[in-house]
């Protein structure tokens, strides 16, 4: 990131967030124009037309491609787990991590049956952020500093970025970015995570609320959300959407916790979304309606809440096959079918 004039790190992502480039229209008139020549009545194939065109405006390609997908996992610990959020402990984020590298969790799984590349993020594992009920969970410099890691997370190459996330207590912390961001009532946005009972959803209610309000009135502007009450996975997360953006290659979020990642940018600016899709509605929390108020219509409805990218993986399996039917079914003309008369 460039240096800004003020120096304060903040500053570089609002400037970012003001470069971000449109879709490529003519890109996109072209998909729309070869799908109508296709073997097939217009409109056949439903959404699976739309992703095509979403892919190739984002991209910049009449031809859209997948030949480099990839999910990324960002995983971070959390301060906030002190206070009974969770069933588990802090510790299983390490071990899930583990579980990962080893080829053992379901999105090993997914990554395998839809030839998609994976990548896990440690983002200090070990060192959680701060307790948000009393204190901020990261500092400005540190919460750029892991934006601009999640940027270069993406570095490598990609055409289709799916990402997912890793971290005991991170529904916690969703929910109070979207009580934050949203309003209402703090159980609105609470949901039972990896399974909490009715005195755990208890504790995470009273602990959402604690937090918001310990930070109140430091709550306008959406990047101090992101600071205060937010973790290192999200504000990766927040790097990667954001350098997918100016690198024009399109996005597949995850259920509740990358969601909240995207909430973020969004308060930002509206526009700064409409190169992701949301690759499922999941069963937690409010997640239904986070997507509606960010404009996001989900590909599936699988009642899924594992979060590790898991949901998104499944819908670039989608994506992927939405490109195959576009670029290579064949033409009315091509077959030798007699179109429809015009």
């Amino acid at each position: 990131m460039s240096t800004n004039a003020s120096g304060l790190p903040f500053d570089d992502i609002r400037a970012l967030v003001a470069m971000m480039p449109g879709p490529d229209e003519e890109a996109r008139d072209d998909v729309v124009a070869r799908d109508g020549l296709l073997v097939k009545p217009p409109g056949a194939l439903g959404r699976l037309e739309e992703l095509a065109v979403w892919v190739a405006g984002w991209q910049g390609k009449g031809k859209p491609t997948c030949q480099r997908p990839l999910v990324a996992i960002f995983a971070g610990d959390h301060g906030v787990v002190a206070h009974g959020v969770s069933p588990y402990s802090a510790s299983v984020t390490r071990q899930m991590l583990d579980t990962f590298a080893a080829g053992g969790a379901a999105i090993n799984q997914l990554c395998a049956t839809y030839d998609l590349g994976l990548k896990v993020f440690d983002l200090a594992i070990g060192m959680p952020t701060g307790d948000i009920t009393r204190e901020a969970a990261m500092d400005e410099k540190g919460a750029a500093a892991t934006i601009a890691f999640g940027m270069e997370a993406i570095a490598g190459g990609t055409d289709l970025l799916a990402l997912g996330e890793m971290g005991i207590g991170n529904t916690t912390i969703a929910a109070a970015i979207y009580h934050a961001l949203f309003g209402g009532a703090a159980a609105h946005w609470t949901g039972r995570g990896t399974g909490v009972d009715d005195e755990g959803l208890r504790r995470k209610v009273e602990t959402v609320e604690r937090a918001v309000a310990f930070h109140g009135s430091h709550l306008k502007d959406p990047l101090e959300v992101l600071r205060r009450l937010g973790g290192r996975e999200i504000a990766a997360l927040c790097g990667a959407i954001l350098a997918a953006r100016l690198q024009r290659i399109p996005v597949i979020l995850d259920g509740y916790v990358v969601t909240a990642a995207a909430a973020i940018l969004h308060a930002m600016d509206p526009r700064a979304l409409d190169h992701c899709i949301a690759g499922h509605v999941s069963a937690e929390g409010a997640h239904a309606e986070v997507l509606r108020r960010l404009g996001l219509r989900p590909v599936l409805d699988l009642g899924l809440r594992l979060g590790e990218g898991s949901g998104a993986a499944l819908a670039a399996g989608i994506v992927k096959a939405a490109i195959a039917c576009h670029n290579d079914m064949a033409t009315f003309e091509q077959a030798g079918v007699a179109a429809k008369p015009s």
